[in-house]
Parts: structure tokens; C-alpha cells; sequence
């Protein structure tokens, strides 16, 4: 499928803006309009039912070690500075990046890619931008343009190696940088913090500075005691929570794959540490069936475990569940929701300070002094078992999912081009989005066949029947060939049609999305059967 096609269609019928666009728009923010709201708080409402309203706090579901509660949580998006300072994010949040002295822009160090290319004795690591999709396609050009020759000389080019980072470069100087062209104008590689800065009160000095939070997590972990004390919840159990998370990224790409601002659908689930890895296995593979059950395909969705270079120094297990996105190369994925075993980390970091790891074992952080580099909140962090009398700071299982990046994955999974017939009987080539009915923005759209005879005041009085129920559409212009086009491009499962025949036996033709199939259903049957088709 074509990535090009997928952002127009967004454009065209309302799922996705750019923000700001009448200004020239601002990279790695993203507005979602009137069909893309609903699309992606379908998947986030869904989630939330699937998760923590529709969970059944009194049987264990299968694969878990036994039942457990779920609740949740809407935390502020600015917290205090020291939050951030004990989670780690205040010192080790960044990524490196580089700029380019000639063409004045920055590039994020590990995402710039080049090859080694020799000619006329010389020999240069040519580098393209970070979000071209097929290097190869440009390093050429780019290296003829370099070497002062054309495409027909093209076999004076010798390559060395296969497509590598720039990050494996220790010699920037035989560097030609993406938008440049001469070599060595990049700087050396320097720490660039992701959070975004503030200030809070009406001094403005950097007394007063904050963050935007960079992820939703530590607002869970901070009011952990708050919810155990308010809720009496028992261990194991999990805090859900849906909201927005801020990150400077320095290339933001894709689409609203890497945004600057997003939207996090997470749990932290608590529990006991000598049943902590079974929790793991089970929150990892429960996620991962979610997104197939609601329709992405096992060819282009897996479950990736981190290797032991990979794994953060805190963690006992990572799984990420990836989804092969249209603008990666092929055989790649891209990351949709991180599950990682966390164990007491961040109980323990909010409790004693900033957590590091040393000879093995995670201790607090001290500077030259001996003293905590960061100081927690001192403030108990252990959970009392009521039943065994025991105390100990609960291991904590985090399954990470974005919002944005999720709504995107269901997009590309969706969209399909085939033929169907139009108005006279003739196949013709239509734009469909095949979203499943509990994530389509409409879950019906109801027509009268003419504006006239009574039609319109049937279909109205259908239309404001099931509003009460569900968003549904009403449309009454065009041919009601056009107007199925219209509502398979929406992704709109079920489309009604009332006519004719209605009006004489009190009976409406429903009309299936992917299957093209069509069959006549009672007027009062039409809410129940829209309940069944959608809910199961």
C-alpha cells in the first residue's frame, strides 16, 4: 500500500491535519478532525472498556496467576521537578544530535544514515536524510554530484560496506553531510535533553522551571499510597491511564508516528515480586492479542523481546509489540506499545532517590559527597498484605500502548482499493477503509432512497432512533452509489437504505461494508442487529 494514499485520504475526509496549516503548519504536531476524533476515541474508549470497566475483578481470565482489580487515574501533565530527577528523566531523557554548519540544520545522530563511497582517490561516508525511505535511491546521486561526475560514469564508484549510522563514524571530517556540500560540517554529537521546559508562577526564573511530563507513568507511581489508601484495592492490580505526553524530538517523521505531542494509553500493574515474571508473560501476550482482535494482521504484527543490550539496566523482561507501517522499508516494524517487567524501580526511586546500577544491584545515586544525587520523597512506598502480614514495595508490570501511533496502524491495516459495482450495475474502483465496527467513526449511515413520498421522514426518524446509541450518519445527496463510496472511504460498516419497499412492509436494507452483501431487515430490528454486528 501506498503511504502517499493513506495521508491523502486522511486530508481529504477529515481524520488528520497538520497543525497550523494555514501558517505553514508545525512539524510534529498533528489536529485531528471530525472523523479522525472519533476514530481514535473509539480505540481509546475501547481500550478503556477492554482494560479496566469491562474487567471482571472477581475471575482470573486465562493465562493470568489469579483475579485482580483495575482502576484508574487522569493525572496533571506538569508535576514537580523532582519527579523527573528520581525517574531518571531529568538526567538521561535525551538523545544526541548534530548540526550541519552549512545548511544550518539538525539532524538526530543515530537516524542520519549513510554508505561509504570511493572515487578519484578519495573517500567519503555520503549520508542522506533521516527519513528517506530508500537510501540507496539517493546515495548515488548524491555521491556523482560530490565527485563532479554523471550518471553514465556512474560505475567510477566504488562502495565499501553496507547502509550504516552515522553513529558508527568516529572521523566526522570524511563526512558529507544529508543538505550539504562539502565535507566535516557536521559538529560532534551532543546530549539534547526531550522534555519540554516551562515555568510555573509569575517570577520566571529557573526556580520556577518544570516540565512538560514525557510520559504518563510517574503520575501512576507517585500516587500509588493515594490509591491504595482511597480505593482499597489489594495487590495484584493495575492503574490505567489515557492522556497527553510531551517529547522535543528532534526529527519528528512518519507521519504521527514520531510526534512531538501524543497521546499514551498505559498501565502500571502492581504485584508481588515472586509472582512478577507470570504477570509478565501474561500482560505481553493479552496485549498482544488486543490488536488482533480488533483487526491488525498477524503477517504485519509481532512480539519482539528486548535482547540483554537492549534492555534498560532496571528491567527483568521487554516486549515490544510492532507493526510493519507502510513507510518502513520492507521487513522492518515499527513500535506500537512497550510491555516492560519494571520490577521496584520506580516505587523504589520515588521512595529513596534516583536508582542506579551498580555491581549487579540497583542502589541510590550519590554524588562527590556521598550524598543522594537526587532525593526521593521519603515518603513509604510498601504495601502492606493484609493476609500475610508481610510488607514489601510491589514489582510493577507496564504495558505501554500510544494512542496515536495505534490509531495510525489501524489506518494502514485498514485501506483497501478493489472494485465494486456504482449505480448502473458496473464494477468500478472504490477507496474502502475496513476498520472494525467497534473503532469506525460511524457505525452506520442511514439514506432515503429519493427525497420524497415519505423517505426523508423514515430515515430521519431511524437516524435520530439510533443516535441515541450510536454515531451514526445521515445522508440524503447524490446517487446512493456515491454515497456508499462516501461511507467506505469513512470506514462506516453498515449503511441503511430506506425506500420504496419501506414505506409498504416496514423493512430497510442494510448494506455490508467489505462484503458488498445486501439484505432486507425490519425497522424495529435494526437497533438490536447494529448491537449485535458491532458489539458481538
Amino acid at each position: 500500500m501506498s503511504m502517499d494514499k493513506i495521508v491523502s485520504l486522511c486530508k481529504r475526509r477529515g481524520f488528520l491535519f497538520q497543525s497550523s496549516e494555514i501558517y505553514g503548519g508545525l512539524n510534529g504536531f498533528w489536529d485531528y478532525g471530525p472523523l479522525g476524533v472519533e476514530l481514535k476515541r473509539n480505540l481509546k474508549d475501547t481500550w478503556w472498556r477492554d482494560m479496566v470497566t469491562g474487567h471482571d475483578d472477581l475471575t482470573a481470565p486465562a493465562g493470568a496467576p489469579q483475579a485482580y482489580q483495575m482502576v484508574g487515574l487522569d493525572c496533571s501533565i506538569i508535576m514537580h521537578p523532582q519527579v523527573w530527577k528520581c525517574s531518571g528523566h531529568y538526567d538521561l531523557f535525551h538523545d544526541f544530535m548534530v548540526d550541519c554548519r552549512e545548511s544550518k540544520k539538525r539532524y538526530r545522530y543515530d537516524q542520519v544514515v549513510g554508505r561509504w563511497v570511493e572515487s578519484k582517490g578519495q573517500k567519503v561516508f555520503v549520508t542522506v536524510m533521516p527519513e528517506t525511505d530508500d537510501p540507496a535511491t539517493e546515495i548515488e546521486p548524491r555521491a556523482l554530484k560530490f565527485f563532479n561526475l554523471r550518471a553514465k560514469q556512474a560505475d567510477q564508484l566504488v562502495y565499501h560496506g553496507s547502509h550504516a549510522s552515522l553513529a558508527t563514524i568516529s572521523d566526522m571530517a570524511t563526512v558529507l553531510a544529508p543538505d550539504a556540500k562539502q565535507l566535516g560540517t557536521l559538529t560532534p554529537p551532543r546530549e539534547f535533553n526531550l522534555m519540554f521546559k516551562t515555568i510555573v508562577g509569575a517570577m520566571g526564573t529557573e526556580e520556577d522551571a518544570a516540565f512538560l511530563r514525557p510520559e504518563t507513568a510517574q503520575g501512576i507511581f507517585v500516587n500509588f499510597k493515594n490509591v491504595v489508601d482511597s480505593s482499597r484495592v489489594k495487590v495484584p492490580f493495575g492503574i490505567a491511564q489515557i492522556g497527553k505526553s510531551f517529547r522535543n524530538e528532534i526529527t519528528p517523521r512518519n507521519f504521527t508516528f514520531r510526534s512531538r505531542e501524543f497521546e499514551q494509553m498505559e498501565i502500571e500493574f502492581f504485584c508481588s515480586p515472586e509472582s512478577s515474571n507470570e504477570w509478565y508473560r501474561y500482560w505481553r501476550d493479552r496485549r498482544y492479542q488486543w490488536y488482533l482482535s480488533l483487526g491488525l494482521s498477524p503477517e504485519r504484527l509481532r512480539m519482539r523481546e528486548h535482547d540483554a543490550a537492549e534492555i534498560a539496566h532496571y528491567s527483568c523482561g521487554t516486549a515490544d509489540i510492532e507493526y510493519a507501517f507502510p513507510f518502513l522499508p520492507a521487513g522492518e516494524f515499527g513500535e506500537l506499545e512497550g510491555v516492560a517487567h519494571r520490577a521496584d524501580f520506580d516505587l523504589r526511586s520515588h521512595q529513596e532517590g534516583k536508582l542506579v546500577k551498580k555491581d549487579g544491584a540497583l542502589v541510590v545515586e550519590t554524588g562527590t559527597d556521598g550524598k543522594p544525587r537526587h532525593k526521593g520523597s521519603g515518603k513509604k512506598m510498601d504495601y502492606l498484605d493484609q493476609e500475610t502480614n508481610r510488607k514489601y514495595i510491589p514489582h510493577v508490570i507496564e504495558p505501554s500502548a500510544g494512542a496515536d501511533r495505534a490509531t495510525l496502524a489501524f489506518l494502514c491495516e485498514a485501506y483497501r482499493e478493489d472494485m465494486a459495482p456504482n449505480d448502473k450495475g458496473e464494477q468500478e474502483a472504490r477507496v474502502l477503509l475496513k476498520l472494525h465496527p467497534r473503532l469506525a467513526p460511524f457505525k452506520a449511515a442511514i439514506f432515503p432512497l429519493f427525497n420524497k413520498d415519505g423517505m426523508p421522514e423514515v430515515a430521519q426518524k431511524l437516524y435520530l432512533k439510533l443516535k441515541k446509541r450510536f454515531n451514526v450518519f445521515f445522508d440524503d445527496g447524490g446517487s446512493v452509489g456515491k454515497r456508499y463510496r462516501r461511507q467506505d472511504e469513512a470506514g462506516t460498516p453498515y449503511c441503511l437504505t430506506i425506500d420504496h419497499t419501506t414505506l409498504q412492509d416496514q423493512t430497510v436494507t442494510i448494506r455490508d461494508r467489505d462484503t458488498l452483501v445486501q439484505r432486507r431487515i425490519s425497522l424495529d430490528a435494526v437497533l438490536p442487529e447494529l448491537e449485535k454486528l458491532i458489539e458481538g
